[in-house]
């Protein structure tokens, strides 16, 4: 398996943009006026969370601005607390605990999420599967250290992962395993799903308000427009894996989400062969896809789950998505023929979502 040339992470694949410039690192506290275009200084809050940052960005004229977003982050914390697998108490540690023993009633978000996750891995065909964490721990991405499991060891992973064996009943919202040993992990629509939530807090601020709400640099919500710019749209430049101070091209939300996956991001070499973290459920093995894969979608936890998918599903997979739900956009980047050059592949997108570089 060929490791791609770049030491750029899936955090890194994407920039956020503001005045026509990358801005690659957070920022918290206020500003104090007009940026060199004429928009209006922003609120950006952050904080560590899931593993990388959440950072909230709204406009500094907006009333009890730092609050707002504090509470959007408490929120972000409380569900890491609920869906974390590196804790015991956690409610998701609990269902991979008991489940198999009976069905176990959850709290009405996480049983949304759960029935959102298992209609993704219908849709999917298994690409994306919510149970794939004895995968995860088998391969070392869990708790580590990373290691290439014996075929045994593997074999045994397998038959405790697999979306069907995991059984919601809604009228009850309870949660059971068909066998002891399934794993929930949550770990490729979590965050997405965190910042969804957060989202709708700000949503129901009691003034109105637009909000840049991103997990790390990989899951990214766009609500309304940035302040001053009426009708505009937030702009995200799309990193180049390969050349990363060379942008690919520049992404514009309004009111969506984008989630990127990359094959650079947690790889690990053994008898000199690479292994990347983006386990294919369906074999149990990493998976050797393009650079990197992003998707625009209604909602971050869709955009963060289906970048996943597709990495493993590949291209045509993309372009079929895209022609049977349209508000879904595709940006596959893959390694061109010459030195750190690459090839982008866009799907669904138009000229106001996705300009070239």
């Amino acid at each position: 398996m060929k490791a791609p040339r770049s030491g750029v992470n899936r955090r890194d694949l994407l920039r956020l943009r503001r005045m026509g410039a990358a801005i690659s690192q957070p920022a918290a506290g206020l500003g104090g006026g007009e940026g060199d275009s004429g928009l209006p200084d922003l609120v950006r809050v952050h904080r560590p969370g899931m593993g990388s940052y959440f950072e909230i960005r709204l406009g500094a004229k907006t009333p009890g601005a730092v609050e707002l977003a504090t509470r959007a982050l408490d929120l972000v914390d409380r569900l890491e607390a609920q869906l974390t697998v590196y804790s015991e108490d956690s409610e998701v540690s609990r269902l991979n605990q008991t489940a198999h023993l009976g069905p176990l009633a959850v709290e009405p978000g996480l049983f949304a999420l759960l029935e959102q996750a298992c209609e993704l891995s219908r849709s999917t065909g298994g690409a994306y599967d919510v149970t794939s964490g004895a995968l995860s721990e088998a391969w070392g991405f869990v708790r580590g250290p990373k290691r290439v499991p014996t075929p045994e060891v593997l074999a045994e992973a397998r038959s405790r992962t697999g979306w069907r064996q995991l059984r919601l009943d809604r009228n009850a919202r309870t949660v059971a395993f068909d066998a002891p040993g399934l794993r929930i992990n949550l770990g490729s629509i979590g965050k997405g799903y965190a910042i969804d939530r957060a989202v709708d807090v700000i949503r129901a601020h009691w003034f109105p308000t637009s909000a840049l709400v991103h997990g790390g640099q990989s899951s990214v919500f766009a609500l309304g427009s940035p302040p001053g710019r009426f009708a505009g749209r937030w702009e995200i430049a799309l990193r180049n894996p390969f050349v990363p101070d060379s942008p690919l091209g520049v992404l514009r939300l309004r009111n969506r989400a984008l989630g990127t996956s990359g094959g650079a991001f947690q790889r690990f070499e053994v008898d000199g062969r690479s292994y990347g973290h983006i386990l294919d459920p369906r074999t149990g093995e990493p998976a050797d896809g393009p650079a990197s894969v992003t998707v625009l979608a209604p909602s971050s936890a869709e955009a963060d789950a289906l970048s996943t998918a597709l990495f493993l599903l590949g291209a045509e997979a993309a372009r079929e998505l895209a022609a049977r739900r349209p508000e879904i956009g595709v940006v596959i980047v893959e390694e061109g023929d010459a030195d750190r050059s690459c090839r982008v592949m866009a799907f669904g997108l138009n000229e106001d979502d996705f300009t070239p570089a």
